[in-house]
């Protein structure tokens, strides 16, 4: 050592600059040599110096990673890799209070002792080391650097009140994950970094932090040694960690040396407690921001000194006392455990005879348990380590290949590739040591490869996990204060910045469902910030969109396409209903409007398109007196009235004024008065959306299918839905109003008091079976009486099932038979009637009997059952006992069905001498004679009674 060698101690807090201070002095010699103590530091402090002195003069050592260039001026190691007798113009130390550390200490202390620089020695560290150094490097110069920020303690908070750029430290793996899922749910995630993690890892999830992708970090105390990040706040989640032997509590200096990591440069920082961590005590508090620790009295301590004689020499010199009083023996290490339980081995001990051999020992001993495992399953590998390395030199290249390709693997979970890391950190060390391997190159480079894949897996699975990339990309891009670019594709997905964030269904944003409720406010914020332009757009195009693409649904709702733009509310009169657009409020008023206001185009120029016979009868002038006030009263049911509510009103029309109302296609039927063109399928629909608005109901009932005739009565229908539907509710079904006119104009020329059976056409129109006709037709106000009779063959069935004989008889009758003056034999199957009444017609061929194969076993042809035919007889029932039709008032009694003009229990007029008495007194086939009667109702016959009236 030169005699202007300078060994100078820099102390000081967290964010001090020492670091950099020690950097700057090695730059300015001409070799330079710095120790620390992570390789994640490490590498760090290496990628610094090459971005100012190129690659080549920098070499970078650590356990698992060897960079050596040709010529290198500048190491950078861990403290463990540290070659000695390189004889640099300079050498430093950083974290030199790690002395006193349990684990490590021993091997900073022999730095602190025995490494030194030509030319200048530093060591950089915290004041706690004062005394020691003091006592223990003779003519060493103190130099004290301040702190460039203030620290202050912020107390607990809870994760979801964590300020932006803060780091949350844990001190196990679990409490690292936990706290990592809870910020992503809670803050769309965090980066990851610990001291385990490779260093293409770590500086991968470093990067998520810096560049902003996440604003929280989770650690280990691996964050207090040295890194240096953006953090304003750093949050201990527990105040103890599990030290190799026990839990315990975290000294002052050890949280002083973790806190201090908040704020950089000139940014002040603070420090808390979160999740589980107690409160820290006011005086602990003070003491960390004032960065006052109790100095360190003891460094741990092993003899550099060690003899190679023999396992015994060895282990003997490694457990040696030191000699200072500040100087304590280190408890027993990983390293030399492992040389115990090997020197046991009787193969091992065969072998460790002498120093060369016992020399190799110690160096396989010394290879970190990076995988974790038992220690005797790590004792068994590193003795067959050994013994290849004393056997044959080197490690057998197949059994080498073997171990790394069980490795090299990139599925599985973060527990899985982080396991594999640690197992491929075993061979990267073993690789690279020299002349352990036969082509050192390529194992380096091919354990190197094996990590790079690894870490980058593992990288991408921690993210995956931890990090919401959607909601940070948002995030970072609020904070930025930038225009954000959001893209809807035609489904209407929408991304912003390349993350789907939700749906446009019509003017509303629907965002992800899956978003936490942290999550959800970023993405709502984010995305109606980048959609506002699109609401503008689309706006744009609803409003010159053609009436075809818009419509209304059975339950007032608005669609354009598939889309809901609206909903439709009562306005102040049931045919001008008003609109409300759903247009989110961030989209802008001027949107709302534009929407509102298409919309209620719409659906005004809808009613005018089909209640145009409506609108026709509201704007005639020259209606007047009772038929203008009729018109008022169609126009407000929308175009159907039971006649049975209007009737007095009906009467009250003269002629002229019905005629005038039959202009504008009002029927007055026996049963309903309405307009027909308004009973189609469109119209009907719109009809009951208008009827259910006024009505104020929640729920809207749907339009009938179109074509039906008669459907079943909805029993819970609200009052008024049949009519507004344009039906009338007869029994257990419906039948609509114009069908059941036309049912009426065939009822007029039946015998309702005589009794009548029903015709074909009248089950063709309704579309019913006799036994449904039945049922409406007592729900109409007649009595249905059942029947059964046998049925009568028509006369070609019959013929057709006559034998040959009779057949052909049949087919060439004699010229003078009245068989060839039948009529035409109706559809119903009635009895052929002859056209000369009083003709006696010839006897007509005999049916044969059935075929015996047709018979029923047991059965004869002359006792085979005739066919049974079910009919009906209706006949008019008095008022009284009319069924009720569901609540609604009863139709007037048509006088054209055969009623009794007395009242129910009156006395019968005294019927004329000679006149009949009653059906049984009438002639056979004969109904007693009709006075003419005009239907007022019938504008034609109305016509015909003007002009008797004339006359």
């Amino acid at each position: 050592m030169s005699e202007q060698s300078r060994t100078l101690a820099v102390l000081g807090p967290t964010n001090t600059g020492k670091t950099h201070f020690a950097i700057e002095r090695m730059l300015g010699y001409r070799t330079g040599l710095i120790g620390l103590p992570l390789r994640l530091l490490a590498r760090e402090v290496y990628d610094r110096i090459v971005a100012v002195r190129g690659p080549s003069v920098v070499a970078l050592v650590t356990g698992e990673e060897r960079i050596v260039p040709a010529r290198p001026q500048y190491w950078v190691c861990t403290v463990e890799a540290m070659p000695e007798g390189m004889g640099t113009d300079f050498v430093a130390i950083d974290e030199i209070q790690l002395c006193a550390d349990p684990e490590r200490g021993h091997v900073f202390t022999d730095r602190l002792l025995r490494m030194r620089g030509q030319h200048e020695t530093q060591f950089l560290g915290s004041h706690t080391m004062r005394g020691v150094i003091a006592s223990l490097v003779p003519e060493v110069e103190f130099l004290n650097r301040d702190r460039m920020s203030q620290l202050s303690y912020a107390g607990p908070k809870k994760i979801a009140k964590m300020p932006p750029r803060s780091a949350i430290v844990g001190f196990s793996v679990e409490n690292v994950y936990a706290m990592a899922e809870l910020l992503r749910r809670q803050k769309g995630g965090a980066a990851v970094v610990m001291g385990a993690l490779s260093p293409r890892t770590r500086n991968a999830q470093v990067e998520l932090y810096q560049n902003g992708d996440v604003d929280y970090l989770v650690a280990t105390d691996a964050i207090g040694m040295g890194l240096n990040l953006d953090i304003n706040h750093v949050a201990f989640s527990s105040l103890s960690k599990f030290d190799g032997r026990r839990m315990r509590a975290l000294y002052p200096n050890e949280l002083g040396q973790i806190a201090g990591r908040a704020g950089r440069g000139m940014t002040n920082g603070t420090f808390g407690v979160t999740g589980e961590a107690p409160d820290l005590d006011p005086d602990l508090a003070q003491a960390i921001t004032e960065h006052r620790f109790a100095p360190i009295r003891k460094l741990e301590w092993r003899n550099a000194r060690l003899s190679f004689g023999s396992t015994d020499a060895l282990v003997a010199s490694l457990e040696a006392r030191p000699e200072h009083d500040l100087l304590a023996r280190t408890r027993e290490s990983d390293d030399l455990g492992a040389l115990k339980t090997l020197a046991e081995q009787p193969e091992v001990a065969a072998r460790a005879t002498a120093a060369p051999a016992v020399r190799l020992l110690w160096d396989v001993c010394r290879i970190p348990d990076f995988r974790g495992i038992s220690h005797v399953e790590h004792a068994g590998l590193l003795e067959r380590i050994f013994c290849d390395l004393h056997e044959g030199g080197r490690v057998p290249d197949d059994w080498l290949a073997r171990q790394i390709g069980r490795i090299d693997r990139t599925d599985g979970d973060i527990d899985t590739l982080s396991k594999r890391l640690a197992y491929i950190r075993t061979w990267t060390y073993v690789a690279q040591r020299k002349g352990w391997v036969g082509d050192e190159n390529h194992w380096r480079g091919e354990t190197r490869a094996v990590e790079d894949r690894l870490s980058d897996a593992l990288h991408e699975r921690l993210t995956q996990r931890f990090v919401d990339r959607r909601t940070s990309v948002l995030l970072r891009r609020l904070k930025q204060k930038e225009a954000m670019v959001a893209e809807v594709s035609d489904q209407g997905d929408v991304t912003v910045e390349g993350e789907f964030v939700g749906r446009l269904e019509g003017f509303r944003f629907m965002q992800d469902k899956t978003a936490a409720a942290q999550e959800a406010r970023t993405l709502q914020q984010a995305s109606l910030q980048a959609l506002a332009p699109h609401f503008h757009l689309k706006a744009d195009r609803f409003y010159n969109a053609p009436d075809p693409e818009i419509d209304f649904t059975e339950q007032g709702g608005l669609l354009w396409g598939k889309e809901a733009v609206g909903k439709l509310t009562p306005g102040p009169d049931p045919l001008k209903p008003q609109v409300v657009a759903f247009v989110d409020d961030e989209a802008g008023a001027d949107v709302a409007q534009k929407v509102q206001r298409r919309l209620q185009h719409f659906i005004d120029r809808r009613i005018a398109t089909l209640f145009e016979p409506l609108m026709t009868l509201q704007r005639d002038e020259t209606l007047t007196g009772e038929a203008r006030g009729f018109g008022f009263r169609m126009v407000e049911a929308m175009g159907i009235i039971p006649r049975a509510t209007v009737a007095a009103e009906v009467k009250a029309l003269d002629q002229g004024a019905r005629g005038a109302l039959r202009k504008h296609g009002i029927r007055f039927g026996q049963f309903t008065v309405f307009m027909p063109a308004l009973l189609k399928p469109a119209p009907t629909r719109l009809r009951l959306v208008l009827w259910s608005l006024a009505q104020g109901l929640d729920q809207f009932p749907e339009a009938p299918p179109p074509g039906l005739v008669t459907m079943p009565v909805q029993p819970d229908a609200p009052e008024g839905y049949h009519d507004m539907a344009g039906y009338r509710a007869a029994g257990t079904r419906a039948i609509r109003i114009d069908m059941l006119e036309r049912l009426a104009d065939m009822l007029r020329a039946e015998d309702g008091r005589g009794g009548f059976e029903a015709k074909a056409d009248m089950l063709s129109i309704t579309g019913m079976t006799l036994e449904q006709f039945a049922e409406l037709m007592q729900g109409l106000g007649y009595k249905a009486e059942r029947g059964e009779r046998e049925k009568v063959k028509p006369v070609d069935q019959a013929l057709a099932e006559a034998p040959a004989d009779a057949a052909a008889a049949a087919e060439d009758p004699a010229p003078e038979s009245p068989l060839d003056a039948v009529a035409e034999i109706p559809d119903q199957g009635e009895a052929p009637i002859a056209a000369d009444p009083e003709a006696e017609p010839e006897a007509v061929p005999e049916i044969p009997d059935t075929p015996e194969e047709e018979v029923a076993p047991g059965e004869t042809p002359e006792t085979a059952t005739p066919e049974i035919e079910v009919y009906y007889t209706f006949t008019w029932a008095p008022r009284a006992n009319r069924p009720a039709e569901g609540g609604r008032a009863k139709s007037r009694k048509p006088q054209a069905q055969g009623k009794p003009k007395g009242k129910p229990g009156s006395r019968a007029r005294k019927p004329q001498e000679g006149a009949a008495k009653g059906p049984a007194d009438r002639p056979e086939n004969t109904r007693p004679e009709k006075k003419e009667r005009i239907d007022p109702d019938n504008p034609f016959a109305a016509a015909l009674m003007g002009l008797k009236t004339r006359r």
